[in-house]
């Protein structure tokens, strides 16, 4: 009997090594000029870096505005991590470089839209970070297409199928319960964040079409910014937590990594609003009223469900990228009952 172990199945098979260096490799460029952009703005700034340091997690904080916004602290950091996994070659990169892909690419869009508008362009020759600016927006759009390009070919379904289904019956299981808790969990949080949506959407002051287009062209602030807009940033998180969501649900293990990255940024950005409502004493005067209530009780909700996500995604449910592998439970089996 063969008891040399397997190939790990949580690496990337040989021949798709130089589509994850190429895509670590891209991710970490762009990582690297979102970091210049950070120091440069703490650099003009007039506060310290201890006063950066408590801007990332408390928005009420003195510090001087920066260049970018927590949305691209979040990306960034997520961009080093999905880096160093694809140089390291685990499977668990592709989902969530995709993710980041399609994410950049939708910026870019948006940005190209703006681009159109005359007013808009010339705001790039004026400033005097505009060409940085714009060469960060094209690096971002290259970045964009090269990892798409590169990991949508390095699926590796057919090694799935080659794996012997009478040894795993109970990863298989895990995985299931494990995904389908996800997929429900990033499902409720997208319907509620798409019901403020549409509550604020419908409200008498609101202004629906100019909301929308301001999700889809860069240039309706009227300013050049590096930052996300409030409106691309949500109509964004919603449309991927009800994308990933239904994934898992339907119990494609291949998002998991793309699960897990999206609940790491959206379990950040909400630990800064809870800073944020603690701070301006929003707790204690939320449950004057129906939508303070509703609105701490889509933050609690928040909370819990991206954490959970983030620890069930780092847990072992998810089959061939966390479970136990096949050859582990062959020694075991063996161990016991002294054969198969």
């Amino acid at each position: 009997m063969d008891v040399r172990p397997g190939p790990d199945p949580g690496r990337a098979a040989p021949e798709h090594r130089d589509a994850y260096l190429l895509t670590g490799l891209c991710l970490a460029l762009y990582a690297g000029a979102l970091l210049a952009w950070t120091v440069c703005g703490i650099a003009q700034g007039d506060g310290s870096i201890w006063d950066f340091a408590e801007s990332l997690f408390n928005p009420g904080s003195a510090a001087t505005p920066q260049l970018l916004g927590p949305y691209e602290w979040a990306f960034t950091a997520a961009f080093l991590v999905i880096a160093a996994l694809a140089l390291a070659r685990r499977r668990l990169a592709r989902s969530a470089a995709l993710l980041s892909g399609f994410l950049l690419l939708a910026a870019s869009l948006r940005e190209g839209v703006g681009l159109c508008h005359a007013t808009y362009r010339h705001q790039y020759s004026n400033d005097p970070l505009g060409s940085w600016a714009l060469a960060t927006r094209g690096l971002g759009l290259v970045v964009a297409l090269v990892v798409l390009c590169v990991m949508f070919p390095a699926s590796e379904r057919w090694r799935e199928s080659r794996r012997d289904r009478r040894l795993a019956p109970a990863p298989e299981a895990g995985w299931h319960r494990s995904s389908a808790i996800c997929g429900v969990l990033f499902l409720l949080m997208g319907l509620a964040r798409l019901g403020w949506v549409v509550a604020d959407l419908t409200a008498a002051e609101a202004d629906a079409l100019r909301y929308l287009h301001g999700a889809v062209d860069g240039s309706v602030l009227g300013t050049l910014d590096l930052t996300a807009s409030a409106e691309f940033a949500t109509l964004g998180s919603v449309l991927v937590l009800l994308v990933l969501g239904v994934l898992a649900v339907r119990g494609r293990h291949e998002v998991r990594g793309a699960l897990l990255v999206f609940a790491a940024m959206q379990l950040y950005l909400t630990v800064r609003t809870v800073v944020w409502l603690t701070v301006t004493d929003f707790f204690h005067q939320s449950f004057e009223t129906t939508t303070g209530a509703l609105s701490v009780a889509t933050t609690a909700y928040g909370l819990a469900a991206m954490t959970s996500v983030v620890v069930l995604a780092t847990g072992h449910g998810f089959g061939p990228y966390g479970g136990p592998r096949t050859e582990g439970l062959r020694a075991a089996a063996v161990g016991r009952h002294g054969g198969l």
